[in-house]
């Protein structure tokens, strides 16, 4: 996690506040959905959502996620999963759809198992937000011109390839920070080098659902 000034700012550029509803996709280890949860409030909606593509993963995903909602506290939590696709299956329409470092994911073999493409999960998204909703993808920044090649190997993307393919789907760019801009990674190793992890050079766009 980023320290509490990024965090804050980082809440703020994603418009999660007080009473919104918020879609935390793949959530990890949950720690977005708890700084979700305590944000928008009993009011508010969390959806801690883990594609099933993943869920038989060995840490078992979708347990800890259902561990988490049944804490105290976090009665405004719901864990779910379904196929990337089928997200709108299992929550309601939201104000926000939060990608923490996953985007490039939606360019590997093993998000595409179930038929799901960087195209139609767009798509879903666009169409499951409300209007004006915000739809905010943080990532792993590839070089310049490298497309979705690296995502794969190095679980990187170049920031242009998002924001193309997120237009392409209808949205507009709302917004962006270097507030997690790292200009001394190279851009050429895996994210989870011991040299560059927890410090890679991220991009953060907010992409909105005009009304």
């Amino acid at each position: 996690m980023y320290d509490q000034p990024k965090l804050s700012k980082l809440m703020e550029f994603a418009h999660v506040e007080e009473g919104s509803t918020v879609i935390d996709v793949y959530p990890g280890d949950g720690d977005w959905t708890r700084l979700f949860s305590d944000v928008v409030g009993s009011r508010g909606r969390v959806y801690s959502f883990v594609p099933a593509e993943v869920s038989h993963f060995k840490n078992d995903p979708v347990g800890r996620m259902r561990d988490l909602a049944a804490e105290h506290g976090m009665e405004n939590v719901e864990a779910v999963s379904a196929d990337l696709l089928e997200m709108s299956r299992v929550t309601q329409p939201v104000d926000v759809v939060w990608l923490h470092l996953f985007y490039h994911d939606l360019h590997t073999e093993l998000m595409q198992t179930r038929g799901a493409t960087a195209a139609s999960f767009n798509k879903s998204v666009y169409e499951h937000l409300k209007p004006g909703g915000y739809f905010v993808v943080v990532d792993h920044a590839a070089n310049a011109g490298t497309g979705t090649n690296d995502s794969q190997s190095l679980h990187r993307i170049d920031p242009l390839a998002v924001r193309q393919e997120v237009e392409a789907a209808g949205f507009v760019l709302d917004a962006e920070t270097t507030i997690l801009a790292n200009h001394d990674d190279a851009h050429v190793i895996k994210v989870f080098d011991s040299s560059v992890e927890g410090e890679t050079d991220r991009f953060a766009y907010r992409f909105v659902k005009r009304q």
